[in-house]
């Protein structure tokens, strides 16, 4: 069976089949979609510029952080664990942010530096309310990251994430500021205050790597995903590791006020709002108190309800937590509890020096 061949010559075509090879457009034709379709590309060069810098810039600033951790103790395992996580240098001479639960427990810490180096870090202090940690290696006019400032964020604006996830090195994820102000609940059970929402994708092992602006600022040390959602990451502020930081370096950990109770947020019967004239529905009850702690000291007791501290009004664990700083430690604090729920007794409380 012979087949027709049909021959289409350029001249048949329409006029605005091959015009596109043209720098101007057919006659008769607007040219109005063709300079919106060039100035669209002009943005997305320009977009494209401003990350390919970016990652140029930080790109030799990070580290790929390797840990070995004591394995559980069953059968058949081995008797340690390997994990791996992000980071990046924050100064010339080798010390290196990254999250607290990358190195928590680890024997041992190694990092890999851009060029390809690699070396034992020491783990110079770690704040697990905060999920930050410090670490050391040795070294000395390394390639160190640019702080930006987390309070100027606005949301919509440009962020991009750099990271080793699941071990692939120097992976570039980008998005914009997806929320500010977020809260999250750190290991501790302490509130983690001003997270920046992102949904620059981050994969385990993106932990304790940077979020970056458009500029090449660290805005935000990446930490966690929503694991059955997609686009929600979340990041410390740059601020808060400021802060963190300078109290690691200066005495191994962060120093906070501490009372010595264990407790959960419980609402308040209507009843006892009324009779005592209060104004939220809901307090602290204590659940353990530590001996000899402040709180032993003050007389409170398993069961108490904590109602107000140093002033003000105590709707949740967060709020003792958030009255709890290091200005606080070895100053007076007024504590109202109900007792019982028929007593309300004002208390002396002075807290001490964390711990941990």
């Amino acid at each position: 069976m012979e087949m027709e061949v049909v021959t289409i010559f350029i001249k048949d075509l329409p006029q605005h089949s091959y015009d596109f090879l043209s720098d101007t457009a057919p006659a008769g034709v607007d040219n109005t979609k063709r300079n919106e379709a060039v100035r669209d590309a002009e943005l997305l060069d320009a977009y494209s510029r401003a990350v390919i810098d970016v990652v140029a810039r930080v790109s030799p600033t990070i580290a790929h952080i390797h840990v070995k951790k004591k394995a559980p103790g069953r059968p058949g395992q081995p008797p340690e664990m390997e994990g791996s996580g992000s980071g990046f240098i924050i100064t010339p001479d080798g010390y290196i942010v990254t999250n607290c639960h990358v190195v928590d427990d680890a024997n041992s810490v190694e990092v890999s530096l851009a060029d390809g180096t690699a070396c034992a870090a020491e783990v110079i202090g770690q704040d697990a309310a905060t999920d930050i940690a410090l670490l050391r290696i040795n070294g000395s006019g390394l390639a160190m990251v640019e702080l930006g400032d987390s309070d100027k964020l606005r949301v919509g604006q440009v962020a991009i994430a750099v990271g080793n996830p699941l071990g692939f090195q120097s992976t570039v994820t980008a998005g914009v500021i997806s929320a500010l102000g977020r809260s999250l609940r750190s290991k501790t059970g302490r509130l983690i205050e001003n997270v920046i929402q992102t949904d620059a994708a981050l994969n385990p092992g993106n932990s304790g790597g940077p979020l970056v602006d458009s500029r090449g600022g660290v805005i935000g040390i990446n930490t966690a995903i929503i694991q059955s959602a997609q686009g929600i990451c979340f990041a410390i502020p740059i601020n808060t590791m400021r802060w963190v930081v300078t109290q690691l370096i200066r005495e191994g950990k962060v120093v906070r006020g501490f009372l010595g109770i264990s407790g959960q947020t419980v609402p308040l019967p209507v009843k006892v709002m009324r009779y005592f004239q209060i104004s939220h529905d809901s307090g602290v009850q204590i659940i353990d108190v530590t001996k000899g702690s402040p709180a032993d000291r003050a007389s409170l007791k398993e069961g108490d309800v904590v109602i107000s501290l140093g002033g003000q009004a105590v709707d949740s664990v967060d709020d003792i937590h958030r009255k709890l700083t290091r200005e606080s430690i070895g100053k007076s604090l007024d504590v109202v509890i109900l007792r019982g729920w028929t007593l309300r007794l004002e208390k002396i409380i002075v807290p001490a020096s964390s711990p941990v």
